[in-house]
């Protein structure tokens, strides 16, 4: 199964194309820019799901529901939001079908047009502040913490599964504060919040920063952002957190009554991540070989797989791998047994592996005897034989172990591949024969970043929030820069 991928070096587009299809995650489907997400795909983007989930409950957060449609009228209310979403709305103009008179299918009723357009949601500012006025009154009322899990259509013409689709499943939280304050340590909160489970969950090593004025989110004052370095060397933004100040809450006229007696405006924050995580996953671990999974997220941490060659050794062999199975629950491991009499075990092992499966265990008739197990590890494809007896703690420590090992190779790989320069001569030079990340200085405006973004495809990443703040001049224009910024080519 694995010889079906192209490899990395040959064509990664290809080779990420391939693993996608061929480890059962994703497919195109009949509708053009979507894409079918396969059960083994949905499988690991729930344990995503579930992950965040509890991550934004324990910080107080609660989940709703928000109408997918969104009458044309709202999104007119903030300028920038709309010039940020226009071109990628798709818009509902009528709500009936027909027969078509001359017996050929299917038509659109032309009586039956819309008194206004409704946009299929492309994000829920607009929607939510229109319902926050409703909820909102004192200060009594705020904070107001929700988050929905919804799915999103943002018309796009070049897709590719999960990185790019015309709809994407994602979580969006919104919420409304009484001061300024409150809202900006919101939107760091759930920076940190996703960039915890980017590396603790994902094993996926970020940056956090600062989108510059031209890279922000539409109506944002302030976007908040995690970026992370895929293995050819390009860049992938992986959850943003925007601070919206009080734009939303003015286009909408949501105030709230002071304790002081006072009418203010509220102050707002949005943050998500999408289904673009699933691409981050594939594209920071996997290798020819096919999909590599961190232990954390994987639907079957081990899978257990039986040798045999008459229903006696079935059974015999059977019995040992399911009381092993039983005991590796108890622990609270995932565990598989793959009893399947379809496929033979040559055959399955080329499947745990191309589906990143973290440890396979198999067990034939002379392991039953002698008291052992074959284990195999995914992520260095070792393997060694050990007694039946260790097999649980074993495993519970290759756990954590390949979890380590995952995060600590993606990240000497981030290292190896960030440099720093200080002539636009070198910054060029390396972005071709190197890529990664570039920390170079830059003199804060937008016409520079917009020319270095025409003449080399590269883009401010992020502002990097940690780090040296040492000062210097722009490779471009050679002004004063008070900080090094992040570039890279993206997805």
């Amino acid at each position: 199964m694995a010889k079906n991928l192209t490899p990395r070096k040959e064509d990664y587009s290809k080779w990420y194309n391939d693993l996608v299809i061929n480890a059962d995650l994703a497919e195109n489907s009949g509708v053009r820019g979507c894409m079918v997400i396969k059960p083994y795909g949905f499988a690991i983007w729930e344990r995503m799901q579930a992950e965040l989930d509890r991550m934004f409950k324990e910080t107080g957060h609660q989940n709703a529901y928000f109408p997918l449609f969104i009458p044309k009228s709202y999104f007119s209310k903030e300028a920038s939001h709309v010039d940020g979403f226009a071109k990628e709305c798709a818009v509902v103009t009528h709500y009936r079908l027909k027969n078509d008179e001359d017996g050929k299918g299917i038509v659109v009723d032309p009586e039956a047009k819309l008194e206004e357009e409704l946009i299929v949601r492309p994000t829920s500012e607009t929607i939510i502040w229109d319902t926050y006025r409703k909820w909102i009154q004192s200060y009594r009322d705020l904070p107001i913490l929700v988050n929905q899990w919804a799915n999103v259509v943002r018309w796009e013409m070049r897709t590719r599964l999960f990185l790019r689709t015309a709809e994407f499943l994602w979580q969006e939280g919104h919420t409304a504060h009484a001061t300024e304050k409150e809202a900006i340590a919101e939107a760091e909160q759930m920076m940190n919040v996703y960039a915890e489970f980017a590396e603790n969950f994902m094993a996926v090593p970020v940056v956090k920063g600062l989108k510059t004025e031209s890279e922000r989110f539409a109506g944002a004052l302030e976007t908040y952002c995690i970026e992370a370095l895929m293995q050819d060397g390009k860049a992938l933004q992986a959850g943003t957190s925007h601070f919206l100040g009080q734009n939303f809450a003015k286009a909408f006229d949501v105030k709230y009554a002071t304790k002081e007696g006072g009418l203010e405006h509220v102050w707002a924050t949005s943050w998500g991540v999408s289904t673009r995580l699933m691409g981050a996953l594939i594209m920071t671990h996997s290798d020819d070989n096919g999909l590599v999974l961190p232990p954390n997220l994987a639907p079957d941490q081990v899978v257990i797989v039986p040798i045999y060659r008459s229903e006696e050794q079935f059974e015999m062999v059977s019995k040992v791998a399911k009381e092993l199975q039983q005991q590796l629950r108890r622990e609270g491991l995932r565990v598989k047994f793959d009893d399947r009499d379809t496929h033979k075990p040559g055959w399955k092992f080329n499947e745990y592996e191309l589906k990143g499966v973290p440890v396979r265990i198999a067990i034939g008739p002379k392991d039953v005897e002698k008291g052992t197990v074959e284990l195999a590890r995914r992520d260095t494809l070792t393997k060694e034989f050990i007694p039946q007896t260790e097999v649980v703690e074993k495993v519970k420590l290759l756990m954590e172990d390949i979890q380590s090992v995952l995060f600590e190779k993606a990240k000497h790989y981030r290292e190896a591949h960030t440099t720093e320069v200080d002539s636009y001569e070198d910054f060029k030079k390396v972005l071709k024969d190197k890529g990664g990340f570039i920390s170079a200085h830059w003199d804060g405006t937008s016409a520079t970043e917009e020319r270095i973004k025409n003449e080399t495809k590269a883009t401010i990443r992020c502002i990097p929030l940690e780090g040296s703040k040492d000062t210097g001049s722009c490779m471009v224009t050679g002004k004063p820069s008070s900080q090094r910024v992040l570039f890279a080519k993206a997805y």
